[in-house]
């Protein structure tokens, strides 16, 4: 359980799939959790799962902050690991308790004060405004603890300890969807809480995750110290964090807008569109996330290596990825087309939602051959340090490509050409980072020169 890996020297395909397996098992099980959440919803009603999809975009924000900020942390601490610098990677894990206590309470407060606003401005509207207010104010109080939970997992990965880093997510999962059934329709002892049973086991969970990933950073096979001294604020390594962390906290938040946009374009052909989007999202979603692991596996590798000067090494291990999530998402995109119309069935019996549904799930898997290059490349340029080269060329394909097609192709093809969109965008970004890919790579072959 406590085994690092040596990202230096252990040969790539296995210390990759070593790397990524952790992630890919915790992200798919955190998928599976938020697919088991909309189940449950849907079975409430498809007003429960139009609201939970309209607060999507806001978990996505805590995502934003907790996942950007991970990122930045531990691509400044695997890069402070491969150059010998070990003082500095020990004190960014004090700066994360600064950090997630600080953002915790500033999402608090920004719900407690302005949260009908937000509800309203993210695209709910009243047939379904009570539900997410009920679901906001209850799970806005997890996010001090997801963002602790999702940093901290940065940072086991950066210093080869992969496995923990898939305990706690698997932890706060597991917690999730046991709870989920039970108090959303109060079975045994439990009370029957509708929507906001499932902000309250969401909340729970966190906060058990949370406990598991401050006792798994203290151990005492961890490179990492927790001594008081680390907590105070430290604005250079804070500033480190962020040069990386930034730009993926940009990215991420723009993915967020991007929901609220669709959700606005999707209200016009009713909740039921909506609600078809989140049964897109959560089952799409568990193919995304293990691309997104193949990608975290590789960021920490590349960040080693560039720090070690190990640039062929890099470069190997960038291909590797490429080649290993390629295969995947091909094999995934073929079962879930194959698939789509008995998935759907799985989330709701509701005949009307289901027509809707499976031609949307069918284009939306579309997207995935264009996110496993998309991943890879992006997972390259953060173990790099180049955050904001990362950060353009995701604004690119979200603002610049995605959101005008959004609102242009459902004036042109109606709702299909909503969920044209999706795939269509990744397709025509490919191209852009690509050719920056290409270039970066090249700069890293001639200093291997």
């Amino acid at each position: 359980m406590t085994k690092r890996l040596d990202l230096g020297k252990e040969a790539i395909l296995p210390l990759i799939l070593k790397m990524s397996w952790p992630s890919i098992i915790a992200m798919t099980a955190m998928s599976l959790y938020n697919a088991i959440d909309t189940f449950w919803l849907a079975r409430l009603s498809s007003q429960a799962l139009a609201a939970l999809t309209v607060c999507f975009p806001v978990q996505m924000i805590f995502g934003a902050v907790g996942i950007g900020t991970g990122i930045g942390a531990g691509s400044f601490s695997a890069r402070m690991f491969g150059a010998g610098k070990s003082l500095q990677a020990q004190q960014t894990a004090g700066q994360i308790f600064f950090l997630s206590f600080v953002f915790g309470l500033m999402m608090i407060l920004a719900v407690l004060f302005f949260g009908n606003t937000i509800l309203i401005s993210f695209g709910a509207f009243d047939e379904i405004l009570p539900l997410c207010h009920d679901y906001l104010y209850i799970i806005v109080f997890s996010s001090p603890f997801l963002f602790f939970s999702m940093m901290s997992n940065h940072l086991l990965r950066s210093e080869g300890r992969p496995v923990l880093s898939m305990y706690v997510v698997l932890i706060a999962s597991v917690t999730s969807a046991i709870l989920d059934p039970l108090l959303i329709f109060g079975i045994g002892p439990f009370p029957r809480l509708g929507i906001k049973g499932a902000a309250l086991a969401a909340v729970t969970a966190q906060f058990i995750a949370c406990i598991f990933s401050i006792y798994f950073m203290q151990l005492k096979s961890s490179k990492y110290e927790l001594r008081w001294k680390y907590f105070i604020p430290d604005f250079a390594i804070i500033k480190s964090i962020y040069s990386t962390g930034l730009p993926s906290i940009v990215i991420n938040i723009v993915v967020s807008l991007v929901l609220i946009i669709y959700n606005h374009i999707l209200a016009d052909f009713g909740f039921q569109a909506i609600a078809a989007l989140g049964i897109c999202f959560r089952v799409t979603g568990l193919a995304t996330m293990v691309i997104f692991g193949f990608g975290f596996g590789l960021m920490p590798i590349v960040a080693f290596s560039d720090g070690a000067r190990l640039y062929q090494r890099l470069r190997q291990s960038v291909f590797v990825t490429l080649k290993v999530a390629l295969t995947f998402a091909f094999a995934a995109l073929i079962f879930l087309e194959i698939s789509a119309a008995q998935i759907v069935e799985l989330f709701s019996r509701d005949p009307s939602l289901i027509v809707i549904a499976t031609p949307a799930l069918r284009i939306h898997v579309l997207t995935l051959v264009f996110i496993a290059p998309t991943m890879t490349f992006i997972n390259m340029f953060m173990g790099l340090g180049k955050g904001t080269l990362a950060m353009f060329l995701l604004f690119f394909r979200d603002s610049i490509v995605f959101i005008p097609l959004l609102i242009f192709l459902p004036f042109c093809f109606g709702l299909t050409g909503a969920w044209i969109a999706l795939p269509l965008a990744n397709l025509i970004a490919l191209f852009a980072i690509i050719y920056w890919a290409n270039k970066e790579l090249r700069r890293i072959e001639a200093k291997q020169g």
